[in-house]
């Protein structure tokens, strides 16, 4: 499935130097293929590793208005490393962090969605949930070597944190079960699962796309676009030689039991 770019942002702009009925005709189509992305069956794999971000990038028209959309989009690394995009969900705008802070119904109805859908094998979710919190306060606490020392590193940043700044004690005690949550996980996958940082790339493509067309005509316009640029992105990490993470890191996931060879009697090979 691949969607040429320049063909995408025309459509989302309403089509600059070609007929109304040709406009009508591509949105069509492209509709259709981003909508069978949108909600192909992933149970072909498991995902141990799902990342959920959720960004405010699209302005659309509703009736005489324009407001702010959240974007949200879920992606996934499969058992066997390699990445896929698994969802994208437009609603009303929350702020930034709709994770933090708002629309239940909207991820209930978001998350449910991917698991009606096969999602499964989830170990670990990864967001910007706690984003809150200044990134160069963990610097000391992700540097550490296991999970015993980053707890108390943990520990002292937030002891000193809370000498100064007594709100934010019950914050970090809050957040340190879910925050260090990546380090129970192979050493050789954390610098890929303790932030939501590795999606910084496709955000990137995602606001440049969106800022060329400034405001949508309409949360389908969002999806129309949004969804071809993941469609691509999504084609890309297949045939993409490297694996997100190599299959041998990737099996430390599993009991022996899911992969090791069974030996069969002599009579019965």
């Amino acid at each position: 499935m691949h969607f040429a770019p320049v063909t995408a942002w025309m459509v989302a702009l309403g089509g600059t130097g070609i007929s109304k009925s040709e406009v009508s005709r591509i949105c069509a189509g492209l509709d259709e293929s981003v909508g069978a992305f949108r909600t192909r069956r992933l149970d072909h794999a498991r995902f141990p590793y799902v990342y959920l971000d959720a960004r405010v990038p699209a302005r659309a028209h509703r009736a005489a208005m324009v407001v702010s959309k959240a974007v949200v989009i879920a992606t996934g690394v499969t058992e066997h490393g390699r990445r896929e995009i698994l969802g994208l969900g437009v609603g009303d705008s929350w702020g930034y962090l709709p994770l933090a802070g708002a629309d239940e119904v909207f991820w209930r109805a978001f998350l449910t969605g991917l698991r009606k859908r096969g999602l499964g094998g989830v170990q670990l979710v990864i967001s910007d949930q706690h984003a809150g919190l200044v990134a160069a306060v963990f610097r000391t606490i992700f540097a550490q070597p296991d999970l015993a020392s980053m707890a108390k590193q943990w520990d002292k940043v937030r002891d000193d944190l809370a000498s100064r700044y007594p709100k934010t004690g019950p914050l970090m005690d809050d957040a340190k079960s879910e925050v260090l949550a990546f380090a129970t996980f192979p050493r050789e996958h954390w610098r890929k699962i303790w932030s939501s940082n590795p999606l910084e790339r496709l955000n990137k493509e995602i606001k440049r796309r969106s800022r060329v067309v400034g405001i949508f005509l309409g949360v389908a316009a969002v999806i129309r676009l949004i969804g071809a640029v993941l469609a691509d992105t999504h084609d890309e990490w297949q045939v993409d030689e490297r694996r997100y993470l190599c299959e041998g890191s990737m099996a430390k996931l599993y009991p022996t039991s899911d992969t090791e060879t069974v030996a069969l009697p002599e009579g019965d090979r």
